[in-house]
This record gives C-alpha cells, structure tokens and sequence, in this order.
C-alpha cells in the first residue's frame, strides 16, 4: 500500500507536503472531521476508506501557494462521498488541491466551494482534478460542483454526469480567474456550465458537451443583486475564452446572457436540438447594465439538422450588432441545398459545406475536409483538443488536421506549474528556477504581444494590467494560461 502510494503522489510533484495524513477505519483519523481542521500547509490527506457518508463542512482551512493542503482519495482507485446536503463545503478556504473523489447522490450542491459570503477576500488558488460528479439527488437549482467568490481555480481532468434539471454542472457566482479543461460534461440540466454575477477572466479549453442541457454554456445569467462580485459589477459575465471544445446535442451549445468581451473560438458543436446559440439579456437595468454586446465567434463547426430553423436566438435589451463571426463552417445535414446560417452580423468568410469528419469519430477532420487550415488567424497561441498546435493557418473547428506521430502530452510536459507571489508582483515558475533567463511570448485575450525573459523562473507582472494572458516560450511554443 505505502508503494503504490508513493507511486500515486508522484504524479502530483508539483505539490511541497509537509506531512502525509491517513484519514479512515483503523488510520491516524477517523475521518475528516477528525483530521482537516489540524491542517497545516503543504499536509496531505489520504482518504483509505472507499466510501463515507457526505454533509460535511469546513471553514478557514489555508494552505498557501507554494504548499496547498491536499486530498486525495483512496489510491486504489476513488473515494466515493454518497448523500448529505452537499458532500463537502469549504467555505473562506484557500489553497486546496481536491482530488480523486467520487462525489454522488447529493440533496443540494454536490460540492461546495465559497468565500463565506466576505466578498472582500475571495477564496484562492482552488484546484479540484481527477473527480466524477454524478448522480444528485435534486431537482431544483442545484449543481454538481458550485462555485461562489473564488479567484484562481483550476477544474481539471472531472466528469459530470446526470445533473439536476433545474441545476449546472459547475455553477459560478463571482468567480475570477479561473480555468476548466479537459473535462466532460454528460446529460446535464440547464447548464453544463454556468458563470454569472460578475464573472470575469475564465477559461474553458478542451472539453466535451455530451447532451450538457438547455445551455451547455451558459455565458452570464441572472443572479440577484446582493450576490453579485463585485458587488458594482457592470455585467453578469465578461473575458471568457472558449476553445477547443466539442459539443453534441443540448438546445444550444452556448448562450450568451449579460455577457461582454467572450471569445469561442475553434470548436465543434453537432446537432443542437433547437438553436446554434442565443444571444440574451435576463438582468435588465439600463442605469447599471450594458447589453449582451461585444461577443466574438471564429473558426467554429456547426453542423446542425432540420430541428434547429433559427440560427441564432436574440432575445430584446441586447446588442447583436456589436457580435462579431468569423471564419464559421456551417452546414445542415437535412437540406443539402442550405443557402446558410441568418446571422446578426455578415460572417465575410464563412464557409457552407459538408465538414467531413471521419466517420466513426466524433470531431476528427478526414483529409480532404474544407475545414482544413480554412481559419482565421489569431494572435493567441492554442492547441486543439488534443493539445496539438494548430498549423498557420488554423482549422476550423476543435481538431488540427496533423499527419505527424508528435503528440503533446500536457500532463507529462506541463510547466504551467506556476504561481503568483505573495506580493502579487511576479509569477513563479518551479520548473524552470534553474534556468537564468528564459524567453517567452506574452500574449493577451485583445491580441497584444510582448516579448519578456524569465530569470530563474520568475517573471515581473508589475506593469501588466488586470486580464489574462498567455505565456509562451520560445523554443518548445509550450502554452502556459496566466490570469492577473
């Protein structure tokens, strides 16, 4: 057991540990109630139990940037958290690393993360991978995972199955920062994934919608006054990327409520059931709100069938005028005659034909598909789905068409293992402290470009501005997501 425990935290060296803690039947604690609340930055928390009851709740548990408190379940295989309210809530908790769990059969949230309600000091530096959220016990506003004041959070490598059909899979209130990638999204409610008041400055790269509901994304929302972070903000959502992502089914892959400033790019959306998109304003209150304006679409697939007669849904109070599309594929596989998509705005360089995707796959390119290197360019740096480069230039759609054997393992070669200082005035690198200078290509969401040096891993963010920002280094093009 202790071997192959060693082996399983090997592939988790990016974490310092203090010390290792056995939580379980017959181990140091009990249970977690026992156990967390003794915490110490940089412990790690071995859950031995395969199954324990949910409902419980901790406050104030705080690692630190450099050595998170992490828990993980059982090593064999995942520890399965059954009923409760929620499993877990951590509420004004920061630098947790949760991992491994099987979260199931919850009457409320399945996990809940928030700031305590001190909107003044957000939750931070929340990472949550390698868990299956399935199964709630719910079928009102409920959500798998739910989010609330969290600034720097990272869901990565989680499944989400079955969802409440009032509810999301992941809900965000407030939420900054944030990325969600490589996930999937299975049979959801009305959101796959939902960011509303005030979200700012998240990312969702890489993950697969499979019938994610009524909105697979939903870009916005309406939330209520008092729960908005900021509470002045100005929209329900805006600086959102979106890419590389597939979706199948749900009413509309993604809608865009109350949202500004939101890029998706280079995705595959195949057979929404009533719309392409919808474009929507819920919080309406012109003295204080700006429309739904200023929204981005390029390089994307929509291959949709008789069920879907408007395109694009636009709802009243909002600006479609300002949306800008570029760069789409499009094509109805029930009328072979489609003269195209009815749009807001003129897509100059938009593409009507069959995308041909391989039979057999879901979003893969066959060689002769006009979707191949038929994209506009972009100024920020992604990978495709498969975290290949996109070529110059790009596909459309989620998938790079590449005849090469390189593959580009992200979890192997990921040096986005990073971290902001305490002072907030420079990111640290641990991969790369021993190197005394380093080139990187920083870009930002708008497109601006900057060359700047790392010496021995650290990079002066002083000067830069609140936004998000792409690291790129120079010799290998490695992609590391930074959000001041």
């Amino acid at each position: 057991m202790r071997l192959l425990l060693s082996l399983f935290l090997s592939s988790y060296a990016f974490v310092s540990y203090a010390k290792i803690i056995y939580v379980g039947v017959g181990s140091q604690y009990a249970n977690l109630n026992l156990a967390l609340p003794l915490a110490q930055p940089g412990d790690s928390f071995v859950l031995t139990d395969q199954q324990i009851r949910g409902g419980m709740f901790f406050n104030n548990i705080n690692g630190t940037a450099d050595q998170p408190i992490s828990i993980f379940g059982n090593p064999l295989g995942k520890t399965t958290i059954s009923g409760g309210s929620n499993s877990i809530q951590f509420s004004d908790c920061n630098y947790l690393v949760i991992s491994d769990l099987i979260i199931v059969g919850q009457t409320g949230n399945g996990l809940n993360i928030d700031d305590g309600s001190t909107f003044d000091t957000p939750s931070k530096g929340i990472i949550i991978q390698n868990c299956i959220f399935k199964d709630i016990a719910a079928t009102g506003n409920n959500d798998l995972l739910k989010l609330s004041g969290l600034d720097s959070f990272e869901v990565r490598h989680c499944q989400f199955a079955n969802g409440s059909p009032g509810g999301s899979g992941i809900d965000m209130v407030g939420c900054h920062f944030g990325v969600i990638h490589h996930c999937l999204f299975e049979n959801q409610g009305t959101n796959s994934i939902q960011a509303k008041g005030g979200c700012k400055y998240l990312v969702y790269h890489s993950n697969q919608f499979i019938n994610g509901g009524a909105r697979a994304l939903n870009l916005g929302g309406s939330t209520g006054l008092q729960f908005f972070r900021p509470l002045d903000a100005t929209n329900e959502a805006s600086e959102i990327f979106v890419h590389s992502n597939y979706f199948e089914g749900s009413e509309s892959p993604f809608a865009f409520v109350g949202c500004e400033n939101v890029m998706v790019i280079n995705n595959t959306i195949v057979n929404p059931t009533k719309w392409a998109m919808r474009i929507l304003q819920e919080t309406v209150d012109t003295t204080r709100f700006v429309p739904c304006r200023n929204n981005q679409i390029i390089n994307n697939i929509f291959l949709i069938d008789q069920r879907v007669t408007t395109q694009v849904n636009i709802g009243p109070n909002t600006a479609p005028s300002s949306f800008v599309f570029q760069s789409n594929l499009w094509f109805n596989s029930a009328n072979l005659n489609w003269a195209g998509p009815t749009l807001p705005t003129r897509d100059m360089t938009q593409i009507v034909k069959d995308p041909l995707l391989t039979v057999g796959s879901k979003y893969k390119l066959a060689t002769n598909s006009p979707a191949k290197q038929k994209g506009s360019l972009h100024k920020i740096l992604i990978r495709d789905i498969e975290a290949k480069k996109f070529l110059v230039p790009p596909s459309i759609g989620c998938f790079e068409f590449d005849q090469s054997t390189q593959t580009y393992n992200s979890i192997q070669k990921n040096k986005s293992n990073c971290y902001l200082n305490s002072n907030s005035s420079e990111i640290i690198f641990k991969e790369w402290n021993d190197y005394p200078s380093i080139n990187m290509i920083l870009t930002s969401l708008s497109g601006q470009i900057k060359s700047v040096s790392l010496h021995y891993g650290k990079l002066d963010i002083s000067e830069l501005q609140s936004g998000l920002y792409f690291l790129v280094e120079s010799n290998t093009n490695h992609i590391c997501k930074w959000i001041k």
